[in-house]
């Protein structure tokens, strides 16, 4: 069995510690309020900068779904400095690339470029969050682009069945709405509806300018101060405040639709209250249940017996809980073999005795991914930011391997019992036909 996270190969000379320095981590705040955090990375010849607001999905007012992610887009559509070919051009010009997306929670914008072209990639990020213009006419023509994604969606039958998931989960809540919105939200939007948003989100206090690779902490924290500096912190409000879900509003329910696909689609999920505690015990757990070739699922549903292709399992971790899922696809006579070998899976020895070497090669791919993943500047560069958001701190590659080698097999027990209590448990079934 093996017992190192880092395994021995001709020539290895680098200790399991070493493979897990983060490399020089700094942070400061300015006087406003926004913070920087830097990660030095000596040896790559880039940097990968990102501009993050804590306002998501969920920040969007009633009848408005999809604002946040609507702004991501509407920014890219011209500034005081720049029209919007000019926005793609100048970074991409250089080499560089430039990239954003929207969560429930967050929105990202991301510039990658070589290391001497930071200031200019600084100053582009910049001039689209303090100063977008939304051209009427390019906000109509990025109006239809954002209903041509949602249609992706609707004809995605994966995608689409964790959106009814979710809306069916958050009854009333924004937590419950469409990342993109709707058909009908989008055609609410106006400039004076985005500029509302952003004078109450992109604002100092929910900002985070994080930073990965070939740079300077000082040199970034300068030219944070001059573009960033002047922002004032507004007046808050009910509506700049994070509304937050009362998990006594979360019934269970057990729902079969009829749609005109090919392939029956299964979701299965629970919705328990956040504690911090048990972080590490269910990204265990899910590691062993939904990750990789060898997971539980896998093995058990393709390998096994044949009723999928594709089946996994997933966490979102939010301010006030978690979520978790397992999603399947398969023949439309199979549906109901597939549910009740999931359900069987949940209730059984695999998860409630985990057997050892289960457990110790879930660890392995966890600490194999955290190790790889510092491979990615921008992976590295979205960890952090996940940290600061979720934590408040940033917690280093060798902590998160400590808590990972610290789960036992009653903690993945215990977690296994939080997420599969048959009365907590939901299920949507898109069925074939």
């Amino acid at each position: 069995m093996r017992k190192s996270i880092v395994p021995a190969s001709p020539g290895a000379d680098l200790h399991a510690e070493q493979r897990l320095a983060s490399g020089d981590i700094r942070s400061a705040t300015l006087p406003n309020g926004l913070r920087i955090v830097t990660n030095l990375v000596p040896y790559v010849h880039s940097v990968t900068l990102g501009i993050w607001i804590n306002a998501g999905s969920r920040e969007d007012p009633e009848g408005l779904e999809g604002l946040a992610h609507f702004i991501e887009h509407a920014i890219f559509k011209g500034t005081r400095k720049r029209d919007y070919i000019e926005i793609a051009r100048c970074i991409e010009e250089a080499g560089g690339y430039i990239d954003a997306w929207t969560t429930k929670e967050q929105t990202c914008l991301c510039v990658r470029c070589l290391r001497e072209h930071l200031p200019l990639g600084f100053d582009l990020l910049a001039d689209l969050v303090c100063n977008p213009l939304f051209p009427e006419e390019e906000l109509e023509k990025e109006r239809e682009v954002v209903l041509e994604e949602i249609a992706s969606v609707n004809d995605t039958p994966e995608e689409l069945i964790f959106e009814e998931f979710d809306l069916r989960s958050f009854p009333g809540h924004p937590l419950g709405a469409p990342i993109l919105g709707t058909e009908k939200s989008i055609g609410r939007f106006s400039r004076k509806k985005l500029r509302a948003f952003m004078r109450r989100h992109y604002v100092p206090s929910k900002m985070l300018v994080t930073a990965v690779g070939n740079i300077d902490h000082d040199e970034l924290a300068r030219l944070a101060d001059a573009c960033f500096g002047h922002l004032e912190e507004p007046p808050a409000d009910d509506e700049s405040v994070r509304r937050l879900f009362d998990l006594a509003a979360y019934q269970p329910f057990s729902v079969t639709l009829k749609k005109r696909i090919h392939q029956s689609q299964l979701l299965l999920g629970t919705i328990i209250p956040r504690d911090d505690r048990r972080f590490w015990s269910l990204m265990v757990l899910n590691a062993m249940l939904g990750s990789g070739m060898s997971c539980l699922l896998n093995l058990e549903l393709r390998e096994k017996r044949g009723l999928v292709y594709q089946a996994y399992s997933s966490l979102a971790f939010l301010d006030e809980l978690t979520t978790f899922n397992i999603y399947a696809g398969t023949d439309k006579g199979k549906a109901p073999k597939t549910l009740e070998t999931i359900t069987e899976l949940l209730a059984g020895r695999a998860l409630r005795e985990p057997d050892p070497a289960d457990l110790r090669a879930a660890k392995s791919k966890m600490l194999g991914s955290l190790i790889m993943g510092m491979e990615k500047m921008t992976r590295r560069m979205s960890r952090i930011a996940q940290d600061v958001f979720y934590y408040g701190s940033i917690q280093s590659p060798a902590e998160k391997a400590a808590m990972i080698e610290a789960v036992t097999e009653a903690d993945v027990a215990e977690a296994a019992a939080m997420i599969s209590i048959p009365e907590r448990l939901s299920t949507l079934i898109y069925k074939a036909g």
